[in-house]
């Protein structure tokens, strides 16, 4: 009997080793065998594969041919204000929407060195995140936990990270104050730890209000519960931040470092003498997203940063049109909001933007063909970093050759704070431009009456 079972065990064993090896889509021995046949080990392989293992990728495939002198001559320039540094956060979006504010300020009351809080308006940010999140938790408490939305919401109920619309959202509620003011802190600096603590809170108070809600709590205790989490959120931006001014006094200095003025303000009166009340109406963003139709209007569920702020609305367009707009803009001495991909081809020493910084290709033996729609397609591109444009240099058919942005990684990276980047770079990975509305077209200003296409909150190419 023993030998019975043995037997069938054995028979049953192998019946399902063959039908194993029978399943189509793995890599069968066969199919193994031919891709290891495939490989030559020859001399070259050899001699790279050494390389590779004790070398960076991208310093063996530095492109020599692509070393000459970096020309920084610029035909159209608007002159840096001083390069700022967010150090270990992800607020470039933000320091960038306050370098344009600033070059703005500086020239009209002919500043000296001089900056806004990045700090204070940070700090509300935050909060205003907060409360997107637990309103959002409330909005859709009669939903499953594995219903899209509610997953979205307890993925990401807040981040460091945005898009010009966070400035806008942000700044016309709560206002400016001066960096001396509301200087920087070591959670502002590096905001990693703050930000998983805070995450962290705001995610057990999402259940907790889930929990309210599905026991029949009325809307009003729902809102009172609310807003004591949110006290909770407060104290803690407070212990990392600092206590956000409602007055303060300061004094202005001229270029020349001599006193000017000392007034007492309050941000949103700072606001309205150095900054831009307008900042939701005077701005339009322009997007090259080749993988939708172009010439149409999008909006991007949840993409704000107030609950009751603004969706992020832009007009998406072939990159040219989006090139005449910023050339106009630079030549009236007006900086803008920019972001790209600014990983790819990125040589960091030089501050070069270039997709023939780095030959992979002749290095790895193959080809990356895709083009920037196929990219966005396939979550292999995607827009990463804001920075501030301000110069694009012209050939004399009056077309762009090669732009430059300035960074907010500190003076001492790049080329002087800045980066550089060629026309074909700026085709291939420039993504998002925010102008003002006096420099769109008329074509564009007609796109904007269009009702917005809405996209959902996880589309790929708006993800933090």
């Amino acid at each position: 009997m023993n030998k019975r079972i043995l037997s069938v065990f054995v028979f049953c064993a192998f019946y399902y080793s063959t039908q194993a090896q029978e399943v189509k889509g793995g890599i069968s021995d066969d199919m193994m065998q031919q891709i290891k046949q495939s490989y030559q080990n020859t001399p070259s392989d050899k001699a790279i594969r050494n390389a590779i293992g004790s070398n960076d990728i991208r310093k063996l495939a530095l492109n020599q041919d692509n070393l000459k002198g970096m020309d920084t001559h610029f035909s159209i320039k608007v002159n840096s204000k001083g390069i700022t540094d967010q150090k270990s956060s992800g607020r470039c979006w933000l320091f960038t929407g306050l370098n344009v504010m600033r070059a703005k300020a500086i020239a009209q009351h002919n500043l000296g060195s001089f900056e806004f809080s990045q700090t204070y308006p940070f700090f509300f940010d935050q909060l205003e995140k907060a409360n997107l999140f637990l309103q959002g938790i409330i909005d859709t408490s009669d939903k499953p936990m594995n219903d899209k939305m509610v997953e979205w919401l307890f993925r990401n109920p807040l981040s460091d990270g945005g898009t010009f619309t966070g400035v806008a959202d942000i700044v016309s509620k709560y206002g400016l104050v001066p960096k001396d003011i509301m200087p920087e802190t070591n959670s502002s600096e590096s905001t990693s730890r703050m930000a998983n603590l805070v995450a962290l809170k705001l995610r057990e108070q999402g259940l907790q209000l889930r929990d309210l809600a599905a026991k029949g709590t009325k809307p009003a205790a729902l809102e009172k519960t609310k807003t004591e989490m949110l006290s909770t959120i407060y104290r803690m931006l407070v212990l990392n931040l600092g206590v956000p001014p409602t007055e303060f006094t300061w004094t202005e200095y001229n270029a020349q470092g001599k006193p000017v003025s000392t007034e007492t303000y309050t941000p949103l009166s700072f606001l309205k003498k150095y900054g831009d009340e307008n900042l939701i109406g005077n701005y339009v963003m322009l997007m090259n997203d080749p993988s939708r139709e172009f010439y149409k209007c999008y909006e991007i569920d949840y993409d704000r940063h107030r609950y009751d702020g603004k969706n992020w609305t832009y007009v998406n367009l072939p990159i040219e049109d989006i090139k005449e707009m910023a050339i106009t803009s630079l030549k009236d001495s007006t900086m803008m909001y920019f972001s790209c991909d600014v990983g790819k081809f990125l040589n960091s020493d030089r501050g070069l933007l270039d997709v023939k910084n780095y030959d992979y290709e002749s290095l790895m033996g193959t080809t990356f063909g895709m083009n920037k729609k196929q990219r966005i397609q396939s979550f292999a591109s995607g827009s990463s970093h804001a920075m501030t444009l301000m110069a694009v240099d012209l050939d004399k058919n009056g077309n762009s050759t090669k732009w430059m942005v300035e960074n907010s990684w500190g003076a001492g990276s790049g080329y002087q704070g800045h980066l550089i980047m060629t026309d074909d770079w700026f085709n291939e990975y420039m993504f998002r431009l925010v102008i003002e509305t006096k420099y769109a077209t008329k074509k564009v200003s007609e796109i904007l009456k269009q009702k917005p296409i809405r996209l959902p909150a996880w589309d790929p190419m708006f993800a933090e």
